[in-house]
């Protein structure tokens, strides 16, 4: 059974690198689109009885998603043996719970979608919560960004290196990476009245002399990890960095991060960057997810692709 691997429009950039870690080229998907935005993609070339592996993060607008579940239902359709889903960047994982009174659980939601349209599998990385992993009815390959950025911190050779959480719900990510380098773990405990807006944040650990490192899955407004940053400098670090999986970076992102306390921001390419800033670092999950393929397509277990501590 052959391997043909297909991307929507907004992810060309990384499944073209995917695609050439695997050793293939990236199949052909064709779009026709009518005068009022209805778009109408369709795949230019036979997956009868063949694994396909369709490419896409799930980042706005929502037309990506439309997109993709439209490509899946090709795929069906045209009789593929199996349909692997990619979501480099899995969007609306933000909302996966119901934390007040009529609000929809959308990631839920998503995964419904997913399913319902043909998907067989799933494959993401670095999800905002892992219990969103159980919304689902088929199997989830939740890849972890720390096999890419542990090798890149352990290259900067830091002397005193510490983790840090910028925020207390992403305590066990960061204490991940602390317990594999054996260092110290500080939390910044922040308070927020609504969304994307910090009423007051306080640090939680020593870092005099330190040379932290904040981790966290996501950066959006990049005001939580550039306030923490700066606490963290103005209680004696000696340094700051930040490792991020997904750069979402929307409003003043690249303006908060510029004018930083941080030394740089590493993230990867599931989300295409928009403006070039000198302090952001970008890693490529292509390799990443070329092996998990090829381990998929030789029905391997994928434990090899995680940080062991």
């Amino acid at each position: 059974m052959a391997v043909k691997i297909f991307s929507g429009r907004s992810t060309t950039y990384l499944a073209d690198k995917i695609a050439q870690a695997y050793g293939e080229s990236l199949g052909e998907v064709k779009y026709q689109q009518f005068s009022d935005g209805e778009m109408s993609p369709f795949i230019a070339e036979s997956v009868r009885g063949h694994e396909v592996f369709m490419v896409q993060s799930t980042f706005p607008p929502a037309d990506n998603f439309m997109e993709l579940l439209l490509m899946i239902d090709a795929a069906k359709r045209a009789s593929a043996e199996s349909i692997n889903v990619i979501i480099p960047y899995f969007g609306y994982a933000r909302q996966d719970r119901k934390d007040k009174p009529r609000v929809a659980i959308a990631a839920k939601m998503i995964a419904n979608l997913l399913s319902a349209a043909g998907a067989t599998r799933i494959m993401t990385c670095d999800l905002h919560a892992d219990q969103i992993q159980g919304f689902f009815d088929i199997p989830v390959d939740h890849l972890d960004g720390a096999y890419i950025f542990i090798p890149y911190l352990k290259g900067l050779g830091l002397p005193n290196i510490m983790f840090a959480s910028p925020d207390v719900g992403g305590i066990k990510r960061a204490r991940y990476f602390a317990k594999h380098f054996n260092a110290d773990l500080a939390v910044c405990d922040k308070y927020r009245k609504e969304a994307n807006k910090i009423e007051s944040m306080r640090l939680i650990g020593e870092v005099e002399g330190k040379d932290v490192i904040l981790v966290d899955d996501l950066v959006d407004t990049a005001g939580t990890i550039c306030k923490a940053a700066a606490l963290l400098k103005e209680n004696g670090a000696s340094s700051v960095r930040a490792v991020c999986t997904h750069p979402v970076l929307s409003g003043q992102a690249y303006e908060n991060i510029a004018n930083s306390q941080l030394e740089e921001i590493v993230v990867t390419d599931t989300i295409p960057l928009k403006e070039n800033v000198g302090k952001i670092k970008v890693l490529t999950v292509s390799n990443l997810f070329a092996k998990a393929i090829r381990k998929i397509h030789d029905r391997e277990s994928i434990s090899s692709l995680f940080i062991k501590l």
